[in-house]
């Protein structure tokens, strides 16, 4: 997903930890609003044992970035992790692309709460692991934290040998992507994805790049680790589905049911941790509002959306966290979060 194309000196960085797979082996059982800048049981490989790959530098990349950590550390702390949909590049609006994760800071009361935002474009739930950043992540948790944690964007493309490929999540049903312009490459494997689906299954990759080996889990052990990593700190875990792209269908917004949305809320329930639905909650507003309207609160064509898009999006995170059951985040709450009401499903 596109985040931080206007500085390729970033992009290089960025995509260290999204090199190309090639499948080896058989199935396994922030600024805020208004600055100058804008807003704020694993099993084991029967194809041999794999070779944990080294990741990236991640404090560099991340520091790159310009992530940061909470600014009081006496507060409890909500902290963002994901993709560009939630922190799109430096989170300072380049081409006029902003994720949810910087207009919300304007929801939360600074004097009580930190909202630190760690979401890195072009991560899935498997790569932001890899790459080390939820590590660090891991290192600023601290008991009474709450973790929103949103994935599903760049986990399509790794697939188990004879299974069906997850369908694209950026076209319509039974479309396929475009060709690639005349002399370029053709599309390579999306080596930073995860394997679809909530199960144990594991895949043996190996990297072109190095030769190294790494075993990729699917989507929904990710999602457990996520949650089982934050509770062991302390902290309070959320799940949220990912936010839909622009794709209509029949005058509605086409939701991820059976992918990416369904399996967040499939780990969630079995988990036992809140779980915010934003792929419903949001198309909801979509189609309510209607196409000419929705329009102008993308950015792109289907997927990264303007302020004003990512505004209405930060809103219906609030309107689902004040859901959950005890309404958790309800206190952190500025006048202005307050102020928005309650999701109903």
């Amino acid at each position: 997903m596109r985040s931080v194309r206007s500085n390729p000196a970033l992009l290089a960085a960025a995509l260290t930890c999204l090199f190309p797979i090639v499948l080896f082996a058989a199935q396994q059982a922030a600024p805020t609003p208004g600055s100058p800048a804008g807003p704020g049981a694993q099993a084991p490989a029967t194809a041999g044992p794999a070779v944990a790959r080294t990741p990236p530098d991640a404090a560099t990349q991340e520091r790159g970035l310009g992530l940061t950590g909470p600014a009081n550390p006496n507060l409890p702390s909500l902290i963002l992790v994901g993709d560009s949909t939630v922190r799109n590049g430096h989170g300072l609006g380049s081409d006029g692309l902003w994720g949810w994760g910087a207009p919300i800071v304007d929801l939360f009361d600074p004097a009580k709460i930190n909202v630190v935002n760690r979401a890195i474009g072009g991560t899935s739930s498997h790569s932001y692991m890899a790459g080390g950043h939820w590590v660090s992540d891991l290192e600023m948790i601290k008991p009474g934290d709450f973790v929103l944690i949103q994935f599903g964007h760049n986990d399509g493309g790794v697939n188990l040998p004879g299974a069906k490929p997850v369908p694209d999540q950026g076209l319509l049903p039974g479309t396929a992507p475009p060709p690639p312009p005349p002399g370029a490459a053709p599309r390579a494997p999306n080596g930073r994805g995860s394997l679809p689906g909530i199960g144990e299954e594991t895949l043996d990759v190996v990297s072109p790049r190095d030769g190294s080996h790494e075993l990729v889990h699917t989507f929904g052990w990710y999602m457990r680790k996520y949650v089982a990593d934050t509770k062991a700190k302390g902290a309070t875990p959320i799940l949220c589905s990912l936010v839909p792209r622009k794709l209509w269908m029949d005058g509605h917004i086409i939701r991820n049911t059976s992918t990416y949305r369904g399996w967040t809320q499939q780990v969630a329930a079995a988990e036992h941790v809140g779980f915010v639905d934003l792929n419903e909650i949001i198309a909801r507003r979509y189609d309510a509002l209607g196409q000419a309207a929705v329009d102008p609160l993308f950015g792109d064509p289907h997927t990264h959306t303007t302020l004003a898009g990512a505004q209405l999006n930060a809103e219906c995170v609030v309107a689902g966290l004040r859901a959950l059951p005890g309404d958790p985040l309800g206190p952190y709450l500025s006048p202005k979060g307050k102020a928005i009401k309650t999701y109903v499903a």
